[in-house]
């Protein structure tokens, strides 16, 4: 089933990168669909098991929608990874590895499809245009955390103008 990458350098290391990834509620600092995450079911922390919720706006115009995660690899400083879903049941897997290089980290952002019927016919369909979204999306959130990364420390106030700024702009 399909799957794909993208790999970004940033100069910074890896477990301040992770750390920035794996706490979901940056998720929307970076990503270009979900807009907003939150932890579930008494999770409040990135660890295996841990549950999450996405929501989503597809293609950054809808439809739009809330997806529960569970995280199946939480390494600091080497992989963050979940499924939307459950480990038992899940359609595909988001994550990001992390590898030291050149007095910084390469961050890989990357999904896999789970091999069902639905999803291959999916792929079938309108895979190929799917693909070069995602493909599209991960390179701008592994841009935006890269610049995060690489920025200078923000303070609260800082945090929440730009936060502000955002959500004016329609993100």
């Amino acid at each position: 089933m399909p799957t794909d990458s993208v790999t970004v350098h940033v100069d910074a290391p890896p477990d301040l990168v992770w750390g920035l990834v794996s706490d979901i509620t940056n998720t929307s600092r970076f990503n270009a669909e979900t807009f907003e995450a939150e932890w579930i079911d008494g999770s409040t922390r990135p660890e295996v098991g841990a549950h999450f919720r996405g929501h989503v706006k597809r293609n950054g115009r809808g439809p739009t929608y809330w997806t529960k995660c569970t995280v199946v690899a939480c390494e600091p400083g080497q992989e963050f990874s979940f499924v939307v879903g459950t480990p038992e049941k899940h359609p595909m897997t988001w994550g990001y590895r992390f590898a030291a290089a050149d007095r910084g980290t390469d961050v890989t952002e990357f999904y896999d499809l789970a091999e069902t019927f639905p999803l291959k016919l999916y792929w079938a369909l309108f895979g190929k245009a799917r693909g070069r979204t995602n493909a599209r999306n991960m390179q701008a959130t592994l841009e935006r955390i890269k610049a995060a990364a690489e920025g200078p420390a923000e303070g609260p106030a800082e945090a929440e103008a730009a936060e502000a700024e955002e959500r004016e702009e329609g993100r």
